[in-house]
């Protein structure tokens, strides 16, 4: 579940930051330059922002286009009437396009595609400005639309965040568990799967300690959790963290809430966001990160 990724392009998007209550203004820097960053994946081409649509598809042909017809009918303006379809055959997908109308990926154009639809391998291909690719989760495949034009992205003005504060920049210790051990994450669907989770981060706030289990995630931990503020000044169904360098064990680094951030469906209703695990869930109000709802015109 390689989840770890969003982002901030220019200083108007940036809330004003209270830097004389950060004792380290160097530190203060390389967390607002995260945030640009952030904000910047958030705002691009086929981003969470542009999704206009989430489709399981049955086996075999699937038609797609707005036209009522089709086994997958699109929003009304998205694309055209008849666009093409996609095939599932043989544990792939193949997308072939109707005459006359062509899919781009990167620069080149095609009529018919095999897509890849791993985390690693996923082929966005363009129609104007229409995007899909396809993913696969537990041996389904399911198209993801994206609408460049679409009115989410346009009336969307800033991620809205704390302010950078040092008192979430605390001294924490990763504890792993025995290797394969999994826990049971729950999604916004209420599916169910078993993820494999390295071991758990312990901090103090305050003088009181808390911990927070953490899933494997490309050589880093990438933690879901939920706190005091959820359903208040952050988004009730919870936030995301993640260590980009999985830190040794039973030794002290550095913690960051600072940049805890939401997750995608906090910005879009065509996502499928994990929950925290009941361990994750501390009363504790952690005041920091991504606050919710985010900025619109």
């Amino acid at each position: 579940m390689k989840l770890a990724t969003l982002a901030l392009s220019a200083a108007l998007s940036l809330p004003v930051l209270a830097l004389a209550q950060v004792a380290d203004p160097a530190y203060a820097k390389k967390v607002t330059d995260w945030r640009a960053k952030v904000e910047k994946s958030l705002r691009a081409d086929n981003g969470w922002l542009t999704l206009a649509g989430r489709y399981v598809l049955k086996p075999g042909e699937n038609t797609f286009g707005n036209g009522p017809g089709n086994d997958i009918v699109f929003p009304k303006g998205v694309g055209s009437p008849g666009m093409g379809s996609a095939f599932v055959e043989n544990g792939r997908v193949t997308v072939k396009m109707v005459e006359g109308l062509k899919m781009r990926k990167d620069g080149i154009d095609y009529t018919t595609r095999d897509m890849g639809t791993s985390t690693e391998n996923r082929d966005w291909v363009s129609v104007g400005r229409v995007a899909f690719h396809f993913i696969e989760r537990d041996g389904k495949f399911i198209m993801r639309l994206a609408d460049n034009d679409s009115e989410v992205r346009k009336s969307f003005r800033a991620r809205v965040w704390y302010d950078i504060n040092d008192r979430y920049y605390v001294s924490a210790k990763f504890v792993p568990y025995e290797p394969g051990r999994k826990i049971a994450i729950v999604n916004v669907l209420d599916e169910t799967s078993d993820e494999p989770v390295a071991g758990y981060v312990e901090f103090e706030l305050d003088g009181r300690a808390y911990r927070l289990d953490a899933l494997d995630d490309d050589g880093g931990l990438f933690i879901i959790f939920s706190d005091g503020t959820a359903g208040d000044t952050t988004y009730k169904p919870g936030r995301f963290l993640f260590v980009e360098e999985k830190p040794e064990p039973n030794k002290r680094f550095m913690f960051d809430l600072n940049r805890a951030y939401n997750p995608p469906c906090a910005f879009s209703e065509f996502t499928t966001c994990p929950l925290p695990p009941k361990q994750n869930k501390l009363q504790v109000r952690i005041e920091a990160g991504e606050k919710y709802p985010p900025q619109k015109s």
